[in-house]
């Protein structure tokens, strides 16, 4: 029998069925399991879940009577159904490290059960891609640019939560209904999954692969869709993306060859997806390029993408996305902090720097679509010096090893 109660009745030898409220609120990987361990019991009573599912058939049931009716019945309809207001780019940064954090765990302990012949628990894989989608609404840039922040040992992990976020936003940008939305979101947190097959050091090796170290690699999508058949709950979707992601518009990809209108919509948005997020992180053998250098050369890849679902993520990102190092035709160079919701070419920018004098300008963030200023090119960091340059559009501190940690 499931009955709900409140978290400060929860006693040792419950089996606890769900936890109620949003999965950052509690961390636990599993919702669903016996609690046998006083430390877990704290760890409930001083999160921010309220009200707890207990299975009487699994344990112990709570000594007093149930409830009243009027208690259980009187239950508002909970956070998660409404659409959390917008805010500010640096308040949802802060916001953004936590759901990071927690998701970087559970992809770990995830990955960590389909190599061993686990099947996951959908309904808490769910649960995560929700607070990511939440974070997304109410800031559409701060988790995408934040985990573009990701080091290169923490690559595979926080590969699949940045890819995620990317097929939400594509999702959302293409008009799919929220159903299709979460779908997406899996998809994008299950599609290297295959990766788990690869030798560990292939992955990490810091140099390029050999012909058969490549070809080793080119298994990661078969291997992905036979660990997430085991899992009955996963979505023909879903799991078509892990098998799919890599195929290519020209009929160049793989582990099929399918081309054009072979590939689903799905498979397509992962592509694009996938290869933005790669090329734009920290690797073992090479740096990421700029997120705006990263757009401009996959616009050059002809017969790599869809063309329809190409543009439609660069409207999520932008053509020059939050992160971008740029020259305006004033001679200042700044950082993109806030995209335009009125044109791809205006966004907002915080200019630290004068070409023309060769050094530091007193920060300040310009209004393109108010100034008279524009963007005339990219920039490179590199060939400058600069140091830091995500710390001022992320606000966040340049020396943490790990923002997810």
């Amino acid at each position: 029998m499931l009955k709900c109660i409140a978290c400060s009745q929860v006693m040792l030898g419950m089996y606890l069925h769900k936890l109620d409220g949003p999965w950052i609120g509690h961390g636990f990987w599993k919702s669903s399991f016996l609690l046998d361990h006083e430390e877990d019991r704290q760890r409930l009573l001083t999160s921010q879940v309220q009200r707890v599912w207990i299975d009487t058939a699994k344990g112990c049931d709570e000594p007093q009577p149930a409830p009243p009716a009027p208690v259980t019945v009187k239950q508002p309809a909970t956070p998660r159904a409404r659409v959390p207001a917008p805010v500010e780019m640096k308040a949802e940064v802060a916001r953004a490290v936590k759901v990071c954090a927690v998701a970087k765990r559970a992809v770990v302990s995830m990955f960590s059960d389909l190599r061993m012949g686990r099947a996951v628990e959908v309904r808490q894989v769910a649960s995560l891609v929700e607070d990511i989608s939440r974070s997304m609404l109410r800031h559409p840039h701060a988790l995408l640019s934040l985990v573009r922040l990701k080091k290169a040992n923490e690559y595979t992990y926080m590969h699949s939560v940045a890819v995620s976020g990317l097929m939400i936003a594509l999702a959302r940008q293409l008009n799919l209904s929220p159903e299709l939305v979460q779908e997406a979101g899996l998809a994008g947190l299950f599609h290297d999954v295959g990766k788990m097959a690869i030798p560990e050091q292939i992955l990490s090796k810091p140099a390029g692969l050999t012909e058969a170290e490549f070809c080793t690699v080119r298994q990661h999508p078969v291997e992905g869709a036979q660990m997430l058949r085991l899992c009955p709950q996963i979505s023909a979707l879903v799991l078509d993306v892990c098998l799919h992601h890599h195929e290519k518009s020209d009929g160049s990809g793989y582990p099929l060859g399918l081309a054009q209108d072979q590939i689903s919509l799905f498979a397509q948005m992962g592509a694009v997806c996938d290869v933005y997020d790669a090329i734009t992180s920290e690797r073992p053998y090479k740096q990421g390029w700029g997120p705006a250098e990263a757009i401009q050369k996959m616009a050059e890849w002809k017969g790599h993408f869809d063309a329809r679902v190409f543009q439609a993520f660069v409207r999520c990102v932008g053509i020059y996305p939050i992160g971008a190092l740029v020259r305006l035709e004033s001679g200042r160079i700044g950082v993109v902090v806030e995209q335009s919701p009125a044109s791809l070419l205006t966004p907002k920018v915080k200019v630290f720097f004068s070409a023309h004098s060769g050094i530091p300008i007193p920060q300040s963030v310009l209004n393109l679509a108010e100034q008279p200023d524009k963007i005339i090119g990219r920039e490179s960091a590199e060939e400058w010096g600069f140091k830091h340059v995500d710390e001022l559009w992320s606000g966040l501190a340049p020396s943490k090893s790990s923002y997810f940690e």
